[in-house]
């Protein structure tokens, strides 16, 4: 069963792979070279901040220097990284080794950044304006709880609110490969990187989730630099704080929007004004993908017997549940149910494998079992694993069945002309017997049809 990667690349990926002309527009923004710095690798850090004020370039041998020969390996990947974001460019003359150059604008507004510190990218409206704000823990409630909205949408739930109503931008994330349609009759499933989708780490999902949303808006006109750099503004607000929508342009505003659906921001409006507020997963965005990933409180218990016990009041953990396990009864605070082969085999057979399931129920494990070694018992992984490999003994291709032939002549002929369109599945020459895929059908019919002339 194929495996589909649908999370090849982060947020800064992004930003490494646009044209150099649009990366010098974004370092002209010192929030976004502070956002890069935080992104980079410990080492890629190190150089960034001791080769700021040197002025012209370095050799490479010299930065070599630096490290010892243990971390050559870390050294090339901070080189890469810096490379790749244009932060440094390299030269190379004949005879000559090859030489670092800061980028010019990135360097200038980053020294420009650090020197000025701590200066948010617009000014937080004044409390007395603002209505009552969220509290942090409401902030927090609040992104969980639209958070899983967002995903039990894409799961087409019946515990989903009628209420909720996602935007257009976003129905086309769900729609560029994690939803299918076949007309609009038919409500829309889940695809094969649908349902893996579901069962990655939070903070990859929402990398996903922000990717597709910037090709998408890059589609329909709006310049990707300019929606990454707004995207890494939004980090540097200070969470919890109301922030004018005036102050934002049309498409600005338009994004603001659509990040509710995400839980990024929450909306509120006063007597005369609006404003956003940034949750905790928008102030996040600037963070490297490795910072993100702290562990979070899990929920599941899985016993040697194969039952499942989850311990959470989510609609949407039980939802992912019954993606590969049998729920068989759910109570205020706990998801009871068990794994087995039938519950199993429908998830592979919807494009979740093994090692997926298993790394879910070892990153969920509940704190009771998280410190066990291993988190899950060997007994079921081992048996979620051979379920997927017996499933993936037997494959079905369809196929035709040709016997009676006339001569042994045309049989040959038959044989000849399958093997040579590649659907030639088996043949059996004593019994003139011939099996064919069924994707040749028709060119074998006709085939057959002018050795009857």
């Amino acid at each position: 069963m194929p495996q589909v990667r649908i999370v090849a690349r982060n947020f800064m990926d992004m930003v490494a792979s646009l044209p150099p002309l649009k990366l010098d527009k974004l370092y002209e923004n010192s929030f976004i070279c502070e956002a890069i710095l935080r992104s980079l690798p410990p080492l890629a850090k190190k150089y960034v901040l001791q080769l700021l004020y040197i002025d012209g370039p370095v050799s490479a041998k010299w930065l070599e220097e630096w490290v010892l020969a243990e971390g050559a390996s870390k050294h090339k990947v901070a080189i890469d990284r810096l490379i790749q974001l244009r932060v440094l460019t390299e030269t190379v003359e004949r005879k000559k080794e090859a030489t670092y150059l800061f980028n010019p604008p990135f360097q200038r507004n980053l020294q420009k950044h650090i020197l000025r510190g701590g200066v948010s990218p617009r000014e937080p409206m004044p409390s007395n304006v603002t209505v009552r704000l969220p509290s942090t823990e409401e902030l927090d409630a609040y992104a969980v709880e639209q958070w899983e909205l967002f995903l039990l949408h894409l799961i087409n739930s019946t515990e989903v609110e009628r209420s909720m109503n996602i935007s257009s931008s976003m129905m086309k994330v769900f729609q560029h490969g994690l939803l299918s349609q076949k007309d609009d009759k038919e409500p829309s499933r889940l695809t094969e990187s649908g349902f893996q989708f579901l069962l990655m780490d939070t903070n990859a999902q929402l990398w996903y989730i922000i990717r597709e949303y910037i090709t998408n808006c890059e589609e329909q006109g709006v310049d990707t630099a300019d929606l990454i750099s707004f995207l890494l503004e939004l980090s540097f607000h200070v969470m919890g704080k109301a922030y004018n929508l005036n102050t934002l342009s049309d498409i600005q505003r338009t994004i603001v929007k659509d990040l509710v659906d995400l839980g990024l921001v929450k909306l509120q409006q006063g007597r005369k004004e609006s404003w956003f507020i940034p949750t905790k997963l928008a102030t996040n965005l600037s963070i490297s993908f490795a910072d993100t990933a702290t562990r979070k409180q899990g929920f599941v218990v899985v016993e040697t017997n194969f039952r499942l016990y989850a311990y959470s009041t989510s609609k949407l953990h039980c939802e992912i549940l019954r993606l590969f396990a049998r729920v068989e009864y759910q109570l205020p605070n706990l998801i009871v149910g068990a794994i087995n082969k039938e519950s199993l085999y429908k998830a592979f057979l919807n494009g979740i494998t093994a090692e997926q399931i298993v790394s879910f129920l070892q990153q969920n494990a509940h704190p009771r079992v998280a410190e066990k070694i291993p988190t899950v018992p060997e007994n079921v992984t081992d048996q979620i694993r051979l379920w997927e490999a017996d499933l993936n003994r037997v494959e079905m291709t369809p196929a035709h069945l040709y016997d009676e032939f006339p001569s042994r002549d045309v049989f040959e002929a038959a044989c000849d002309f399958a093997r040579e369109y590649g659907g030639l599945l088996w043949e059996n020459s004593k019994k003139m017997r011939l099996v064919v895929k069924a994707e040749i059908f028709t060119q074998m019919k006709e085939f057959l049809r002018r050795q009857k002339q």
